[in-house]
């Protein structure tokens, strides 16, 4: 419940202690929580939801059936994209990374056949030593953002991550391949039998951890597998 003074309190409390945006670090109004407007609004996105035959997509042609990919931003190193991110994976934005989510259901209702026959909306598991000394999966989070914002059902305890392995970073295209084939596991193929899953991750950049999800997936009968990140890097 409000009172009268929370106004003014907040206000001092901003004053001596600014709340900045997460992307550029600019002090925030009383009406903006994590991001500012302007990031909000300005934040390179991709618009790949509108194009089929888009950059995500490509990356995958060859490799594993897909239905569509999308990405929600355009990543580059050192930008508002890559501090937006970092808060949500590493300093406990969790709210954050739910309300980003969001943002990209919000898109993908603007194409009406990329979403109408989804069934799951699933994330990309961690290993539970590492969701256990993060705490969370941000990928579950904008999972369940983008679940919500769809009407969908969000699934987070099938496709699991049975084996814990290295950091991906700064890794080659074959290093990040040989680094997750064969760690991904279903604990129940029939569940997802006949079904359209929207797999989420929340940074594409060879697809390797994608590629390798898919292809533990596809031990279900007649599934379909869409593909969804916040992010994208381009090469």
């Amino acid at each position: 419940m409000s009172t009268k003074n929370e106004g003014p309190f907040k206000d001092a409390i901003d004053f001596f202690y600014p709340r900045n945006c997460v992307a550029c670090a600019c002090v925030l109004t009383r009406q903006e929580v994590n991001i500012c407007l302007e990031c909000k609004t300005t934040l390179p996105r991709t618009n790949f939801h509108l194009i089929k035959e888009n950059p995500i997509s490509k990356v995958f042609w060859g490799r594993v059936p897909i239905e569509w990919a999308t990405a929600y931003f355009y990543f580059a190193k050192e930008s508002r994209v890559q501090k937006l991110l970092h808060h949500i994976k590493y300093l406990g934005f969790k709210d954050l990374g739910y309300e980003v989510g969001q943002w990209l259901g919000d898109d993908l209702k603007l194409n009406s056949s990329l979403a109408s026959d989804l069934d799951f909306i699933v994330p990309v598991p961690l290993h539970p030593k590492k969701q256990h000394k993060r705490g969370y999966n941000q990928s579950e989070l904008l999972a369940g953002g983008i679940a919500d914002s769809l009407d969908k059902k969000l699934n987070i305890n099938n496709l699991v991550r049975e084996i814990h392995s290295p950091t991906q970073t700064k890794k080659s295209r074959f290093k990040r391949w040989e680094n997750v084939k064969d760690i991904f596991q279903l604990k129940d193929a029939n569940e997802f039998n006949g079904s359209h899953v929207l797999l989420v991750d929340d940074v594409i950049t060879t697809g390797s951890t994608i590629e390798a999800c898919c292809h533990t997936l596809l031990q279900c009968h007649q599934i379909k597998i869409s593909i969804a990140s916040i992010a994208y890097v381009a090469y």
